[in-house]
């Protein structure tokens, strides 16, 4: 941004004066030089960011400035012309949702100064400003946002009646939510809060006395509890919330870029260990594969899941669009560019205005086939592969992290699989937040890929505020409240011991083979388990093995091996096949020896123990059978070894596993691959082509 983009004067400003105004020629000089030399020192002790380091400045005096100035804005609707005309097309004719419609409407109002497009604007957002004040776990945020950005983009057709109406609205609002969406691990404080709140603060920066004391406000509370909440659960590029990263980041990334045009301020630049690697891990986070209306469909994590088609796909596109214009220079960035640009449109035709604003195809295209293959963040705990960069690639998700918020699951262990369509899913539906089915399946251990251990005296605590009554055997987590989540860093770190439940102990992809191990024994109660770590090798193209060692305090205490198959598996035990659409899972059962094998569908998939929880509502297709697998006899100690393989629904078998245990070790021969595993300890190697790798002890990144 140009200097004169701040600070040129436009029709409808407040008529602040300028200090400099009526300086000698003299002084206007000896003011430079002392400019440059703050501007020397400031550089001298300011850290530089990924980016260009942008240096404070004022706020400038006229509108629009929200997304840059008026000449600006014309500029882009130039340089991406087919963009704009669609987004001239759902301002002047077609109908919309208020947020699309209004935001539309008002970036053509600033664009081509259309008076009468611009009072309608003004008379579409004044139901919200006339209205009652929303507070708490409400769309106040999304409410003030819009009405903020009418505000600054048509503010010349606003009567003064109006504006002291939205400055009475917006202080109001504030006021009203002081201690709403106050947990930083939580959606709410980006989404539903502060992206609204700041977005309002600039538009009304000069003319509402409140605005600057409301943004200081901000952006204190960003900079002490939320910046260090991304750090800490955001390590990497991932979030701990799990799926609802991908509904509200992009309203607060939409926050960060105005306050970089109003203020020079970079909030990026806090918490580089997140947002150097979100777009990164944005597209990790997507199943292979276009599909409906041209969008990519997230993979699930904890609620939501994206199971249907929703406005949340252009969402995560536009967020990753907007890191990818702050990093253009980089050329991991460049690579994610690459793949932005195989989905050019928002699937949903109202959101043009998201790729006239975020869409820059200037940025430089990196080379997306051979970019790395694997991905870890290892702040929530997440490891994603996948075979390839082609859009029929096995793609793979594995979990072991630490509790955080609410939205999370009781999952620690899980992974998912897929190849053409999802293999191994995530359970449950998403019915309603602590409803019956929900707090005793959809969000239980039992709907996941990991693993029980039944002790029939276990107890659970409230859940959600929801009716728990089931013992699944899965993990435990005594909730503090209604949300089971802490309210910031400070808050997790004095309760460490209840938070802090998983680590990933190693981590290495070398092309061929990827291997990754967690301890995800903190997950469960202590009072019935011992340890229980997990080992995968995934050897690409599609075959996983799956290493578990599980030790009880009582040998009476049934351990259980859980998949969530798409379909009902055909075979016998103990070799299964899943087939879902053009994909297939076959699955290979090593050990234990003579299993349990149990295929829970139809009217049993949601019952254990004697009850039932069905779900009040279908979110979308889920996985229609929970596979079963334990040992015939119990013991203390056991281990689970399986071998999946991804293919495509055609292939019609694999290459069988054959196990060979002796000497404290677990051996199996997969081919001419034979892979070790140490019962004693997370350990072991594989062997290829005669050569022998030792596993990982610990993260070993790209």
């Amino acid at each position: 941004m140009s200097s004169a983009e701040y600070n040129t004067k436009e029709s409808g400003s407040t008529g602040v004066s300028r200090p400099t105004a009526n300086l000698s020629a003299g002084q206007m000089a000896d003011l430079v030089c002392v400019i440059l030399i703050g501007v020397l020192l400031i550089c001298l002790v300011t850290p530089i960011s990924t980016s260009a380091q942008t240096l404070r400045h004022p706020v400038p005096t006229g509108h629009p400035r929200l997304l840059g100035s008026r000449q600006r804005l014309q500029k882009l609707s130039k340089e991406r012309a087919e963009a704009y005309q669609r987004v001239v097309r759902v301002a002047r004719e077609l109908e919309a949702d208020d947020h699309s419609k209004g935001l539309s409407m008002s970036l053509v109002c600033a664009i081509e100064q259309d008076e009468q497009l611009g009072k309608a604007a003004v008379q579409r957002v004044m139901k919200y400003i006339t209205g009652p004040i929303k507070k708490g776990h409400t769309t106040f945020g999304h409410d003030l946002a819009l009405c903020a950005i009418v505000y600054d983009l048509c503010y010349e057709y606003w009567t003064d009646e109006e504006r002291a109406k939205f400055w009475e609205y917006m202080n109001k609002t504030v006021e009203a939510n002081v201690d709403s969406e106050t947990h930083v691990f939580h959606n709410g404080w980006y989404g539903y809060k502060n992206w609204g709140i700041g977005l309002a603060c600039y538009a009304a920066y000069y003319e509402n006395p409140r605005a600057a004391e409301f943004l200081k406000t901000l952006e204190q509370d960003w900079r002490t509890r939320a910046a260090p909440a991304f750090e800490l659960a955001g390590d990497g590029g991932g979030w701990a919330e799990g799926y609802y990263i991908n509904y509200f980041l992009y309203e607060w990334l939409f926050f960060c870029e105005a306050a970089r045009y109003c203020e020079g301020v970079d909030y990026y630049a806090d918490v580089p260990a997140f947002f150097k690697d979100r777009a990164i891990a944005g597209m990790f986070e997507a199943y292979p594969g276009i599909v409906e209306y041209g969008s990519r469909r997230p993979i699930p994590m904890g609620d939501g899941g994206g199971r249907v088609f929703g406005g949340d796909r252009d969402k995560v596109l536009s967020a990753r669009r907007i890191l990818v214009n702050y990093f253009r220079d980089d050329a991991d960035h460049q690579v994610v560019h690459t793949f932005n640009e195989t989905t050019p449109r928002s699937s949903v035709g109202n959101y043009a205005y998201k790729d006239f604003l975020w869409r820059d195809s200037t940025v430089k295209k990196g080379d997306l086939h051979s970019f790395k293959l694997s991905h870890i963040s290892t702040g929530p705990g997440y490891v994603y592969a996948r075979s390839s960069w082609d859009e029929d690639a096995t793609d793979f998700f594995f979990k072991c992290g630490d509790r955080f918020t609410a939205h999370q699951h009781l999952d620690v262990g899980h992974f998912l699989i897929y190849k053409y369509a999802e293999l191994a899913g995530d359970g449950g539906h998403y019915d309603a937040f602590g409803s019956n089915h929900d707090v005793n399946y959809h969000l239980r251990t039992i709907a996941h890929n990991t693993i029980l251990v039944y002790d029939p005296c276990e107890t659970w605590p409230q859940m959600r505020a929801g009716p728990v009554s089931g013992n699944d055997g899965g993990q435990y987590h005594p909730w503090p409240h209604h949300n089971g989540a802490v309210v910031d860093p400070a808050q997790w770190q004095q309760g460490k011991k209840l938070y802090d439940i998983a680590d990933i102990l190693g981590f290495e992809d070398k092309g061929t083979f990827l291997y990754a191990a967690g301890d995800c024994t903190r997950a469960y109660s202590p009072k019935k388990l011992e340890y229980f770590t997990r080992q995968i090798v995934f050897l690409r193209p599609g075959t996983f093995v799956i290493f578990d060692r599980v030790c009880s305090k009582d040998a009476r205490f049934k351990k259980t091996w859980l998949l969530q198959t798409m379909k009902v598996p055909t075979g016998t035990s103990p070799n299964l096949v899943v087939t879902n659409g053009n994909g297939r899972l076959f699955i290979q059962t090593v050990l234990p020896s003579n299993p349990q094998v149990r295929l829970a569908s139809g009217p049993n998939l949601y019952s254990y123990g004697g009850k039932t929880y069905p779900p009040e509502r279908d979110t979308g297709p889920a996985p229609e059978c929970r596979v079963e697998i334990s040992p015939s006899q119990q013991a203390t100690i056991d281990y689970f070894l399986h071998v999946l393989t991804a293919t495509d629904a055609k292939t019609e078998s694999v290459e069988n596993a054959v196990a060979q245990i002796q000497g404290g070790q677990v051996a199996v021969i997969i081919g001419g691959i034979k892979i070790t595993f140490t019962t004693a300890q997370v350990a072991g190697g594989i062997e290829i082509s005669k050569s022998f790798n030792k596993f990982a002890d610990k993260i070993i990144s790209q």
